[in-house]
């Protein structure tokens, strides 16, 4: 639909929020209810093409991002962005950064 209508593919994360806006539509047109519906199309899917062609034919490999390396990504955030450890400790509720 989207590649018909607006030119783009939509990555995997807006496809399941184009999904739900879809089935509210749907809702309301059963019951007639009137309602503005939004949605975040965030993305394209044009770089997923290829992972997607590996999924559907059964070649996409598992793969398990490495604790060490996530550490890694996890404090140089902290330190790019010190007020992060104060919002996650608010609002997440996750391991410290």
């Amino acid at each position: 639909m989207f590649i018909r209508t607006e030119g783009i593919i939509p990555a995997p994360e807006p496809a399941h929020a184009i999904k739900g806006a879809i089935d509210e539509a749907l809702k309301c047109k059963e019951t007639g209810e009137e309602k503005t519906i939004l949605f975040v199309l965030c993305g394209h899917g044009y770089f997923d093409m290829q992972a997607y062609d590996e999924y559907f034919n059964g070649r996409l490999q598992p793969y398990e991002y490495p604790e060490e390396k996530v550490a890694e990504s996890m404090e140089k955030l902290s330190r790019l962005y010190p007020w992060l450890k104060d919002i996650n400790k608010k609002y997440i509720s996750c391991e410290p950064l």
